[in-house]
């Protein structure tokens, strides 16, 4: 089957976040919405036919996830990614970002000191500094071939006994980093030598690009899969966001009790009454319809950089290789972080994520979201390079 994810579909009128905060966040309306991070394309159609008929039932009362759940998702975890996942180590969570918020109050206490590395998606930071906890930045460095991890530092920052916990972001937003097998081994034995509790956010795992492979962290071995708390989510890879499709996978038995107990104690446990049947109905019959995605997302890819390289001279990034976000380097412009965002947001008239809100690292930087039709990618760096014309 083809999927037309040249197929330009109007949010307008759907209470669509990426529409509705423009007035918000960039001050004005009038701007093409390429920042907040779902697509632009249909979800499968398999999902929305199973949606389908679970609405014409015509009740929506309170639902239970059966042992399909759990099924659905190993079966998932073993086919993408070579991952046998015990069904029992499985766990519905409202969502990813409320999963890091529930792992950093169930497994730290006030005041504890908690690390990420930077840039990094913006939840990173509130989710520690907004419960008491102290955060602990860990920059990637940059180099030609793009972001590696800063291992010297790291541990450093991990032999802290105040460092209880390690928020990771694998695969990385906003740089489009795929972790490789070395660089996960060499981060695990840190953290297992100096007892630091990995908190693993994988949902742009399935979005691997131009040949990568996604290692899940708890996959390396026994012993760090006793110290992992995987996060993940359907949402990112079927554009399914509104229909809360997270999980988490602990091994660790006490762990997984701990975190069930918090799960409990907000209340959080009941779910969305479609969330199931969407992830059941994406992750059984979604393969094809990824497989065209990802090559989509490839061809958006390539179609930014070659344009970049003929009409937006200055601006750079490195080729993801994983997510349909692009961080795009504007530091050879010159410009202050405001008038940057003055010349994209007022002048272009296109909303792109401010660089900064990822981090002070971010300064020159703004992040494109390619997960659209690309004759509307395409419109928006149209739109700047005639400002620069």
């Amino acid at each position: 089957m083809s999927y037309s994810f040249d197929t330009i579909i109007p949010r307008e009128g759907t209470h669509a976040y990426k529409l509705e905060l423009r007035e918000k966040v960039f001050g004005t309306a009038d701007v093409l919405p390429l920042w907040v991070a779902d697509m632009d394309f249909a979800a499968p159609p398999e999902v929305f036919e199973a949606i389908n008929r679970r609405a014409q039932h015509g009740i929506y009362g309170y639902t239970v996830r059966g042992e399909w759940f759990q099924q659905a998702i190993a079966g998932w975890m073993q086919r993408r990614h070579n991952w046998g996942v015990p069904l029992d180590t499985i766990e519905y969570a409202p969502g990813v970002v409320s999963s890091m918020v529930m792992a950093v109050m169930a497994f730290t206490r006030p005041g504890d000191k908690v690390l990420i590395q930077t840039p990094v998606y913006p939840p990173f930071y509130s989710v520690v500094k907004e419960n008491g906890r102290q955060l602990v930045t860990n920059p990637l460095l940059e180099t030609a071939n793009g972001y590696v991890m800063d291992f010297n530092l790291l541990e450093k920052q991990l032999s802290d006994p105040d460092v209880k916990l390690f928020l990771f972001c694998h695969p990385h937003n906003p740089v489009g980093r795929v972790w490789t097998r070395p660089e996960l081994e060499q981060l695990a034995a840190l953290c297992l030598r100096y007892d630091v509790l990995m908190v693993s956010d994988e949902i742009h795992s399935d979005l691997m690009l131009f040949g990568h492979r996604h290692i899940p962290l708890a996959s390396l071995s026994d012993e760090v899969a006793q110290h992992t708390v995987t996060l993940n989510a359907a949402s990112k890879t079927f554009n399914i966001a509104g229909f809360s499709t997270s999980y988490v996978i602990i091994t660790n038995p006490e762990l997984l009790a701990t975190f069930r107990k918090s799960l409990t104690a907000l209340h959080l446990y009941t779910g969305h009454v479609f969330s199931g049947i969407a992830l059941q109905a994406a992750y059984a019959h979604g393969e094809p319809w990824l497989a065209e995605l990802l090559a989509y997302l490839e061809g958006n890819v390539m179609a930014v950089r070659d344009f970049v390289e003929a009409h937006l001279h200055g601006v750079t990034f490195h080729l993801p290789q994983a997510t349909f976000l692009l961080w795009l380097n504007f530091k050879q412009w010159g410009l202050p972080q405001a008038d940057l965002k003055d010349f994209i947001i007022r002048k272009s008239k296109v909303g792109l994520n401010d660089g900064v809100s990822f981090g002070p690292d971010g300064q020159g930087f703004m992040r494109l979201n390619v997960g659209a039709p690309r004759a509307l990618v395409m419109e928006g760096l149209e739109r700047i390079a005639a400002v620069m014309r």
